[in-house]
């Protein structure tokens, strides 16, 4: 074979090539400025791991207030990430403001004001506009802000990154003036106080060889723990399932409880943080995974400290190896509590689950089989080797077994976090727990779940409260959190107030939930409720939805119809039927 050479003429122009790379460059300052803040890539690599971009945007965040696209183009630079991906994750997050090229930059203080339920119940929306009203527009801004997880101080205003709960105008400028933007201190119980009560004594037991795998999940089984996030799978079957996929396997823990009216997990690692700890790492043993990523959700900023001082102590002292327990922060997406939203949030993308199989189970984080666990269930793993499986499985009431715990809020008279029995009836929580109702307060609803487990009237203040026993009325019990609801309460500004949250923190990828929200939402606020509309679009939502988000958001409304039109009735909300509300059905046309 002759290979033929070409040569170019000598009159041939030469090829014009590029003086500078595609696209628009970073700012040589700025990217200096990120890698004063970040480190520097060309030292260490493995700052361009791609599962840091949401860490690495915090980082900046934190440092200006803001994201300019000047940052976020050097951002992209450094990690060796398209611009289109840095922009399309900070974008989808809300605790990062992106600022577009000519747009002013943000006050230097933000002001957040929690809309949840029980926080608007307390007041929120005047808080607000006083709020805005008193405050230096261009010093101050004023948002409004979903579920803090303090729902038993409403209404709460977090001031930069501390929260104040019982909030009023005067407290809020007390702090605007003073500078107390940092997180509130949390008095926590540590190591050493820890490992006195008998702290990591089952963890050293399992890795010593004198505790079975076996032996533990006998243990957990004869207890009838089950995921207590929401889900209520049982606990030791998950784990059976992980151990079973070849390895290598990670854990996962959700301490992201973004469901309005919950605020239990916070509750448990405020006080005892290595409880949940020493459970998470028992958790990475039983399933010889490698590692435990945790991830917390961004509003509860003063656990972050506490959480990372905790984990340096178990690397202090040996009980945990540098980096088999990674701390990470979720960045304002109650999406993310979906645990396959928050595998791809924890690979540094837009939290947007994904379709299964395969199962997070299978194939997790890093595309290795993951056990994802919630906060408290990892948290009762030592509490129940110590007192035994009887300990928890003993209680209950009315045929149910086990211990619950409720964050109750709403109007009652002492909100907060209760570990009652399972099967506990309402009427019995809010009396025995709770205090009663507040004075002049009569109970008329109550949600079970937050936001999306749904709602039922004070006539079936009776029925227990466990999982699988609200099914048949629609609901479930999921974080057991519990909002009482009165007769002060304006059901239409209830049914609203859930489905723009809903609307608010859909992640738009499919388009029964994106749409079907933002539609429902529009429904509830006309007028007129044509009911067969609002169940139509109901159903729709629930069959083609690909996540929990999508399929429980019309819970709310589907019960208000079935349970409630009377009391709709008296608040001058008018429900009818859809034939006889289109205009021309009496003639058949739609």
């Amino acid at each position: 074979m002759t290979v033929q050479t070409v040569t170019p003429s000598a009159d041939a122009k030469p090829r014009r090539t590029r003086a500078t790379l595609r696209g628009r460059q970073p700012d040589p300052e700025v990217l200096a400025t990120v890698r004063g803040l970040l480190g520097d890539e060309r030292d260490d690599d493995t700052l361009r791991r791609r599962d840091l971009l949401i860490e690495h945007l915090h980082v900046l965040q934190d440092a200006a207030g803001h994201l300019t696209l000047e940052r976020l183009r050097a951002l992209a630079t450094y990690m060796g990430l398209p611009m289109a991906a840095v922009y399309e994750t900070a974008t989808f997050y809300a605790h990062f403001d992106v600022i577009h090229d000519g747009d002013p930059l943000p006050p230097a203080l933000t002001l957040r004001v929690c809309d949840s339920l029980s926080c608007q119940m307390a007041g929120a929306e005047r808080l607000k506009a006083e709020l805005e009203a008193g405050m230096d527009a261009a010093r101050v801004r004023v948002l409004r802000a979903p579920c803090m997880g303090r729902c038993d101080q409403a209404p709460v205003v977090e001031v930069g990154h501390h929260h104040l709960g019982h909030a009023t105008p005067e407290a809020v400028e007390v702090l605007v003036d003073t500078d107390q933007t940092h997180p509130e201190a949390i008095l926590w119980q540590g190591l050493s106080d820890y490992r006195h009560e008998g702290g990591y004594q089952l963890l050293s037991a399992c890795r010593a060889g004198q505790v079975s795998l076996e032996e533990l999940t006998s243990l957990l089984e004869r207890s009838g723990l089950r995921g207590l996030g929401g889900a209520g799978f049982p606990t030791f079957k998950k784990w059976q399932v992980v151990a079973a996929e070849p390895g290598p396997r990670l854990c996962a823990v959700n301490a992201d409880e973004g469901e309005p009216g919950t605020f239990k997990d916070r509750y448990y690692l405020e006080r005892a943080p290595h409880q949940m700890l020493e459970g998470a790492l028992i958790g990475a043993w039983a399933v010889d995974a490698e590692a435990v990523y945790i991830y917390l959700r961004d509003e509860y900023p003063g656990l972050h400290r506490v959480l990372r001082q905790a984990i340096d102590e178990l690397e202090r002292e040996g009980l945990a190896a540098p980096g088999q327990l990674v701390l990470r922060r979720g960045a304002g997406a109650y999406i993310c509590g979906e645990e396959s939203a928050m595998i791809e949030s924890l690979e540094g993308k837009p939290g947007k689950p994904r379709h299964r199989p395969p199962f997070v189970a299978q194939k997790g984080l890093f595309g290795r089989p993951t056990l994802v666990n919630n906060v408290e269930t990892l948290y009762w793993i030592p509490a129940l080797w110590r007192d035994g499986a009887e300990s928890f499985a003993g209680h209950g009431r009315h045929g149910r077994s086990g211990l619950r715990s409720f964050s109750l809020s709403g109007r009652v008279r002492r909100p907060g976090v209760y570990l009652a029995p399972a099967g506990i009836t309402l009427k019995e929580l809010v009396d025995e727990y709770g205090g009663g109702m507040q004075e002049g307060h009569r109970l008329v609803a109550y949600l079970p779940g937050g936001a999306s487990g749904g709602i039922l009237p004070a006539a079936k203040a009776d029925i227990p409260l466990d999982f699988d026993t609200l099914q048949a009325e629609g609901c479930f019990i999921g974080s057991a959190a519990v909002i009482v609801v009165s007769d002060h309460d304006d059901l239409r500004g209830l049914a609203t107030n859930l489905m723009a949250f809903f609307a608010d923190e859909s992640c738009g990828q499919c388009t029964p939930c994106r749409v079907g929200s933002e539609k429902m939402l529009s429904l509830l606020e006309g007028d007129t409720w044509v009911a067969e509309d609002l169940q139509r679009l109901s159903q729709l939502m629930q069959d083609a939805s690909i996540c929990g988000l999508g399929q429980a958001a019309p819970n709310p409304v589907q019960g208000l119809l079935r349970d409630f039109r009377d009391e709709l009735a008296r608040q001058n909300v008018i429900i009818t039927d859809a034939r006889a509300a289109r205009p021309g059905a009496e003639e058949g046309r739609s």
